[in-house]
């Protein structure tokens, strides 16, 4: 994937020892095998020069430094530079010149990777899609998954993330995408915006790097669509496609039903009616899944295509994953919904949790709630304000850890109350101890409040298996 002699070229850098050709990148020494390039980045705690010669033991064809560590072998192949990360930056830049695919970027306050996935599921029926592994979708995420891009791809999706004006404008000038995601914007990051309008214009940040002749996405169901069209307009961008429910969304949700442990979407896109199968559950995926229509369409791909292989599309681990729980006298149901919350990503799992209640019946349906983080000073209102849709969706129990979790644990109802703890580690062993066969299970939180500790608790204590998918089909 890279000669040495194209690293030195695009980075401005200087070989020393022998060349090599890596055949990936990397930033972690225990990850840069099997001939990658092992780029030395200086971070606040670790320093990555401090791991090159294991890196090379390791197998790593090559490493990008900014200083040469004592006791390598003196035809070690390195390339030295000024600044390794500037360089990593470099190397996605370079990445992005060369490449014929078409690059689709996907921000949004919630939903980012769901949907990056989704349209990597859509996309895939037809043509090799390279995506962002995981969330790699900071300054440093975004450059590293450019400069794996293969050159093979015919479409790479990457997510992009932030939590402070800024950081998506240096994004998207790197990614310089031909199609730009906005899933929504909500009330996530507070802490670091005077109001929901800057989170707004900072979302927006991310059409700076739309080429001009690029499509921007939007949810036209979302308060804030006028003011990201008026940013759009703005940078001279003319294509705006929208989906949604609102009457006026190009990419129509018509009708959603629960099937087989998945779902039934009817949509009109692009004024052509189609009915296809969604292999998750959750009203909030079938949004998701007309983005993803939206982006294969705006590509060129197959319409047909693209929406009979979201029958096969399932959320990513942490984001509604379902796990049966085999309890002494039988079994109970997790959702495992731990890796980030937002007040509105928290409603739309609460929704998910009432509907899995319908189509599993019998059993209570408990939420374990971890504090949302970054809300600002109106944390503690928007933790209370989660009683609402507790109450709308039938919830039988409502478990709480945290302080901010505090203030809605105090004003649930005594029927709907169960227990709050100081902290995840300390909610553990109660939610465990109080599960009863026919449960079902939703496990949410922000990820700094550690909510996984419930989950690998409840998955610890029983023995547990992803739960079964029905056969998907397109309708």
């Amino acid at each position: 994937m890279w000669q040495s002699t194209d690293i030195v070229q695009a980075t401005t850098g200087k070989t020393q020892g022998v060349p090599f050709v890596a055949s990936s990148v990397a930033i972690d020494s225990r990850k840069a095998q099997n001939g990658a390039l092992f780029v030395a980045i200086k971070g606040e705690r670790v320093d990555g020069h401090d791991y090159v010669k294991e890196a090379l033991a390791g197998g790593a064809a090559g490493a990008l430094v900014h200083r040469i560590p004592k006791d390598l072998h003196k035809d070690a192949p390195l390339i030295v530079v000024n600044d390794t990360y500037k360089a990593l930056v470099d190397l996605g830049s370079a990445s992005r010149r060369r490449t014929k695919a078409k690059i689709i970027a996907v921000t949004g306050s919630v939903g980012k990777t769901g949907t990056k996935e989704a349209i990597r599921t859509a996309l895939s029926s037809s043509a090799d899609v390279y995506a962002t592994h995981g969330n790699l979708n900071n300054h440093i995420g975004l450059p590293l998954s450019l400069a794996n891009l293969p050159p093979s791809a015919h479409f790479g999706v990457f997510e992009m993330g932030m939590n402070h004006p800024g950081e998506l404008s240096f994004l998207t000038r790197v990614a310089r995408p031909d199609i730009a995601v906005i899933t929504n914007v909500e009330a996530v990051h507070l802490e670091f915006f005077p109001d929901i309008e800057g989170i707004a214009d900072a979302k927006a940040e991310i059409i700076e790097g739309l080429n001009k002749d690029g499509t921007l996405i939007l949810n036209r169901d979302n308060r804030f669509y006028d003011r990201l069209v008026a940013k759009a307009q703005e940078q001279g961008i003319r294509h705006v496609v929208t989906f949604g429910t609102h009457a006026q969304a190009q990419c129509r949700l018509v009708n959603y039903t629960l099937q087989d442990m998945g779902a039934r979407v009817e949509a009109v896109i692009h004024g052509t009616p189609i009915v296809y199968r969604l292999g998750t559950i959750g009203r909030h995926w079938a949004m998701t899944s007309l983005a993803a229509l939206a982006t294969s369409v705006a590509v060129g791909a197959d319409l047909a295509d693209a929406a009979a292989a979201l029958a096969h599309f399932h959320e990513p681990d942490g984001r509604g994953r379902l796990h049966r729980l085999q309890l002494p006298q039988g079994f109970a149901t997790l959702i495992d919904d731990c890796y980030n919350a937002s007040p509105s990503s928290t409603e739309a799992a609460i929704a998910k949790l009432a509907e899995l209640g319908t189509a599993l019946g019998g059993g209570r349906k408990i939420a374990a709630l971890g504090d949302m983080l970054e809300l600002g000073t109106g944390g503690a209102d928007l933790h209370r304000s989660l009683l609402a849709s507790l109450t709308q969706q039938g919830i039988d129990k409502t478990y709480t850890a945290g302080p901010l979790m505090r203030h809605l644990h105090d004003a649930l109802p005594p029927a709907m109350r169960a227990v709050h703890a100081a902290s995840a580690a300390a909610l553990a062993p109660t939610l465990a101890a109080d599960l009863r066969p026919g449960d079902l299970v939703l496990i949410k939180g922000s990820h700094g409040s550690r909510m996984d500790i419930v989950r690998d608790a409840l998955l610890a204590s029983f023995s547990t298996a992803t739960h079964p998918k029905e056969s998907v089909h397109a309708v």
